[in-house]
């Protein structure tokens, strides 16, 4: 594990989605590694740490997270824009090379047995809470957050620090037509907080 990937204390994860950014998901199967992108995630609790995602029923990376039981959430950076539109773009099932033609390199962590993509800011590795209805209705898949990491480059402390870090850890905002924003700067409210 590269030195600057640290674990995130389970009760802090929601955070590392909690500014709405562009995901990456992941999932395997039987031997089958998918990564695909998610404009739709966001926290939906904090103990134990859940989150939704919306799947389309097109996508081999639902299938293998159904098979599985589990996924994986990570956070892409500025850097690996390219990344994200392609694996957004493209099926695995109509393009088994895909991973390879996004140039997605993938790596494991000790305890997950889910893929983790290189290069992203946050992992949140998860075990799926099964929905049926909300699955089929909606597309709508939670996740029980199990595991978490971050880069402390670009969050420690239990906070984001896109201020100081170099902008191409900056996370992707996804707009629509293969437009995203870069997450911008700090506004800090002065006042009680429950942090």
């Amino acid at each position: 594990m590269p030195p600057h990937i640290q674990p995130v204390a389970l009760p802090k994860a929601y955070r590392l989605l909690n500014h709405g950014p562009t995901v990456l998901v992941s999932a395997r199967h039987d031997g089958t590694d998918d990564v695909m992108a998610a404009a739709w995630a966001c926290a939906l609790d904090f103990s134990p740490p859940k989150l939704t995602v919306v799947l389309d029923k097109a996508t081999r990376t639902r299938e293998l997270a159904l098979a599985s039981g589990a996924f994986v959430i990570q956070v892409p950076t500025v850097a690996q824009a390219r990344t994200a539109q392609a694996v957004g773009t493209a099926s695995l099932h109509d393009r088994p090379q895909k991973l390879q033609e996004a140039g997605v390199e993938l790596f494991d962590m000790h305890g997950v047995d889910q893929p983790l993509v290189v290069g992203c800011s946050a992992w949140l590795a998860c075990r799926l809470v099964p929905e049926p209805h909300n699955q089929q209705a909606y597309d709508l898949f939670i996740g029980e957050v199990t595991h978490a990491w971050a880069d402390s480059r670009v969050f420690a402390d239990g906070h984001w620090h896109f201020d100081s870090a170099p902008p191409e850890l900056r996370s992707l905002h996804y707009i629509a037509g293969g437009q995203y924003y870069a997450i911008g700067e700090s506004i800090v409210v002065p006042g009680p907080t429950p942090d």
